[in-house]
């Protein structure tokens, strides 16, 4: 009897703790999975937003803006290495979502920039933003906030994220690989 209702216990508390890591969305044929940022240092003013598009159709869409009263901007951003220096900026055409395939917007990656952040991400929070896509439309999400140096783990939150105080960054020595 005693098993039985720690297991009880047990399986409520999961229950409970899920909705906080399950904030995905879907939007016509586009399913939104783990949307996540990462806790910001205080006094940051910019802050990453991360997630996988899935699209299940049989037509390209493109992701065209992102929104949140949580940030006076929020832009869709890539990153390269040109020269051994890694450079961030906007993809202001928006970023293609090809149909029957998975878009990963990640650290080292794609990603949401939030730009002048007033007040900044904390860890256990979620972040409401605004997707909008060029054919599906808008969706509504909510980015889960981990830990500022959370590592891939079962919330689906990946990587590391980069600091985005700066937009260039020196690649070490002899790499060719996007930092991580």
């Amino acid at each position: 009897m005693k098993y039985f209702l720690l297991s009880i216990a047990t399986t409520s508390a999961l229950m409970l703790a899920l909705p906080a890591f399950s904030q995905d969305a879907k939007v016509g044929d586009l399913d939104i999975v783990h949307p996540y940022a990462r806790a910001m240092l205080p006094g940051a003013q910019v802050g990453g937003g991360y997630l996988t598009i899935n699209n299940n159709g049989a037509t390209d869409d493109k992701l065209i803006s992102v929104t949140s009263d949580r940030a006076r901007s929020a832009q869709i951003h890539t990153m390269k290495i040109t020269d051994g220096i890694m450079t961030m900026g906007e993809l202001k055409e928006g970023l293609a979502v090809p149909a029957k395939a998975k878009t990963e917007l990640k650290p080292g990656a794609y990603h949401i920039m939030f730009m002048n952040v007033q007040k900044p991400f904390k860890q256990g929070e979620t972040v409401k933003a605004t997707l909008t896509f060029e054919k599906a439309g808008p969706v509504e999400v909510e980015f889960t906030v981990g830990a500022a140096n959370a590592t891939e783990d079962k919330t689906g939150m990946n990587g590391q994220m980069d600091n985005h105080a700066t937009h260039v960054m020196p690649m070490p020595s002899g790499s060719t690989e996007p930092m991580k």
